[in-house]
């Protein structure tokens, strides 16, 4: 239930690194290192400077919030409280729960920004506006 979550409840998951000469891997599963299953996976990249992504909350569906690449700031809000997480470790994922609103900024030159999804694209999911956010936290 999305009243139920607050940015407390949005924690960094470390995934598995397996160690190589030839390079490192990292692999993430349903139902094991993610506590959802994935329904959908997008990313950001060649963000520009200055820009930021995000902006928006969810009713229902759950995010990991991964920094494939490079660095970003993802701002936190549920209302009541605030927080800023760094994301810059492809093996770390930040963990987002419905009914939190999200900004994501200060993307470092060729950060890519990996998404899994709960659920597939519904517009109907979205909060896009600020105010509506806070009205919408109210009525629960």
């Amino acid at each position: 239930m999305p009243d139920k979550f607050t940015v407390f409840d949005c924690q960094i998951l470390t995934f598995r690194k397996v160690f190589n000469r030839a390079g490192n891997i990292t692999a993430v599963q349903n139902g094991i290192d993610v506590p959802f299953d994935i329904k959908r996976i997008y990313y950001l990249y060649d963000v520009p400077g200055g820009e930021s992504r995000g902006a928006h909350a969810h009713k229902d569906l759950q995010q990991i919030i991964i920094a494939a690449s490079g660095s970003f700031d993802i701002t936190l809000e549920d209302g009541r409280n605030k927080k800023t997480v760094q994301l810059n470790r492809p093996f770390m994922g930040l963990h987002v729960r419905p009914g939190i609103w999200r900004d994501i900024a200060n993307f470092s030159s060729g950060a890519i920004c990996l998404v899994l999804a709960s659920e597939t694209y519904t517009e109907d999911d979205y909060i896009r506006n600020y105010n509506d956010f806070i009205l919408y936290k109210e009525q629960l």
